[in-house]
């Protein structure tokens, strides 16, 4: 897995002890093998691609920092989208404290495209609107199992919290999903 790295061998823990050890370029080397998942996680994690960008520069300065910290009872991916989604929930929750009311974003559509470009938008406003219904927790569950594609196992390592808890939070937030978007089974 060395694509976007240079084509540098070293594995990500050992990437990750260099730069304990002082190398200044292993971080890089290894953010940059990693870049393009750890910034799909936190748009799918965040509200805005712009919470995703301020949520996934917190999450890359903590990983730099702690990084002495790591265990290596874990992969370094999987610490690494534990340190991501936690930043995502964090700012997420910062962002309740303030709720603001974004402003609506008027983009000309083509118009010789076919499709029914309303009916997406409905469909995406009406699909994310419900995943921000959705506890922190539940989302962030629902986005690693649902939508990620991660096993109830993998999610629960990511995640840091019993294999149990990534079940009832899935199965509570599809709960709560199938509510909001029953309307769409028309």
């Amino acid at each position: 897995m060395t694509w976007g790295s240079g084509g540098d061998p070293r594995t990500d823990e050992d990437l990750l002890r260099a730069h304990v050890s002082g190398d200044a370029g292993a971080f890089t080397t290894l953010i940059e093998r990693h870049q393009a998942y750890l910034w799909s996680l936190a748009c799918r994690t965040s509200a805005t691609p712009e919470d995703a960008a301020d949520a996934l520069q917190e999450a890359l300065l903590n990983a730099h920092r702690m990084a002495h910290r790591f265990r290596s009872d874990a992969k370094v991916t999987s610490w690494l989208h534990r340190i991501v989604v936690n930043a995502c929930l964090d700012r997420i929750r910062r962002n309740k404290v303030r709720a603001t009311i974004p402003l609506p974003e008027y983009d000309v559509l083509p118009l010789a495209d076919p499709r029914d470009q309303m009916g997406d938008v409905d469909l995406s406003l009406s699909i994310g609107r419900a995943l921000d219904a959705l506890t922190p927790d539940q989302r962030a569950a629902i986005v690693a199992v649902d939508i990620e594609g991660y096993s109830v196992a993998e999610a629960a390592e990511r995640l840091g919290v019993a294999t149990g808890t990534i079940k009832s939070r899935c199965s509570r937030g599809r709960v709560r999903l199938a509510e909001l978007l029953g309307h769409l089974r028309q």
